[in-house]
């Protein structure tokens, strides 16, 4: 009788805490979205590191759709290094509904940043009337005293303010309205002044899903550091086809020395970036390259028929690479898509085929061309 009593005393527990949980709730947990941080693959190149970074995005502390938490937990879900928010200075169409302070957003993530390994840098848009256009200035101070009219008689005097706080300043979205304002994707005599003066630092070549050619010409002619951004101003997961293996949304690969702010501010002054925008790249071609040889290795010949060695290419990032054969034997065209591998072959007694990567721009009608090695 004993050991019976003691064979239901199991059993009675479960039946106990069955009893103690069911409290008429239904709880459908394992529908939820798992809480969970992409990782963003890419090797460390030329000897850097390679930073993902986002540094043109909107809250509702302008003309944004979201509140700035929202950016740092879809920048933790996408595996972003570092964020800026760039609230318009002079454009708060919430202003009615939103109390107007330009670096608010950023007050209100920076805990939530610090918490998830998130780099956040302070920022802002400048807001002038196209042309010539909109100016991001990062690593701000106080931005209470910029000027918030569009009085175009300012337009210097707007951009000096943040140039006074030292801030890395690029030119934003060049070609936009391109099509109603009859001169606005030229370089401008107002852009030649402050790139002469030394107070502009970048442009963007790839602004949300946008490939602005001509900037990239400007950027390799003048020096200017290449940036690629977002400019997110709904939910990333409303823009982008996220359920893609290739698509990311457009940001700036950095090549620095360290995983921190003082290291990114850095390379963007040496102009050590690629933009990236899903299945392309533009920056330098010694950079472009440099992400190309971190990711692409080619195995040992294993099999030879007809003259032909066979290899197996792999691409251990996260970049999406179409090449087509420019000099030696080989396969013409490969495709290699994130995080995979394809054969190829080549006539016996090659030591490499040389290949334009087609998917990679180092001028806005120039693809950059690359090695790949069989021995």
């Amino acid at each position: 009788m004993k050991r019976n009593l003691i064979a239901l005393l199991p059993l009675l527990t479960v039946s106990a805490i069955g009893l103690a949980q069911d409290d008429g709730m239904f709880r459908m947990n394992e529908f939820a979205k798992p809480k969970k941080r992409e990782i963003i693959n890419i090797p460390d190149a030329g000897g850097y590191q390679v930073l993902k970074v986002d540094f043109h995005m909107h809250t509702v502390f302008s003309d944004g759709h979201v509140w700035p938490n929202v950016r740092v937990q879809e920048a933790w879900q996408e595996g972003l290094d570092a964020i800026a928010y760039t609230e318009h200075v002079e454009y708060t169409p919430h202003k009615a509904d939103v109390k107007v302070e330009n670096t608010r957003s950023y007050d209100l993530a920076q805990s939530m940043a610090a918490e998830n390994n998130i780099i956040l840098v302070k920022g802002t848009e400048i807001t002038r009337k196209t042309p010539p256009g909109h100016f991001n200035a990062l690593f701000i101070g106080d931005a209470s005293g910029y000027i918030a009219d569009n009085d175009s008689s300012k337009d210097k005097e707007a951009i000096m303010k943040a140039a006074s706080q030292n801030a890395f300043i690029f030119w934003n979205h060049p070609g936009w309205q391109v099509d109603n304002i009859e001169g606005s994707y030229e370089w401008l005599d107002f852009i030649d002044e402050l790139h002469k003066e030394g107070i502009l630092g970048g442009i963007e070549v790839f602004n949300g899903l946008g490939f602005h050619k001509k900037a990239l010409d400007w950027a390799m002619d003048k020096g200017l550091t290449v940036m690629g951004t977002s400019d997110i101003h709904n939910l990333i997961a409303h823009d982008y086809d996220l359920a893609q293996d290739y698509v990311h949304r457009s940001m700036t690969l950095v090549l620095a020395k360290e995983r921190t702010a003082e290291a990114i501010r850095e390379a963007l002054e040496a102009g050590r970036t690629v933009a990236w925008s899903s299945k392309y790249l533009a920056g330098k071609e010694e950079h472009i390259k440099a992400l190309f040889d971190a990711s692409v290795t080619v195995g040992a010949s294993y099999h030879t028929k007809n003259g032909n060695n066979y290899y197996e290419i792999k691409n251990n990032s996260d970049l999406y690479f179409e090449l087509a054969l420019k000099s030696g034997d080989g396969t013409q065209k490969i495709t290699l898509y994130p995080s995979s591998s394809q054969t190829i072959t080549a006539k016996s007694g090659q030591e490499s085929l040389q290949y334009e990567l087609v998917t990679a721009y180092i001028r806005s009608d120039r693809h950059p061309v690359v090695m790949v090695n069989l021995k």
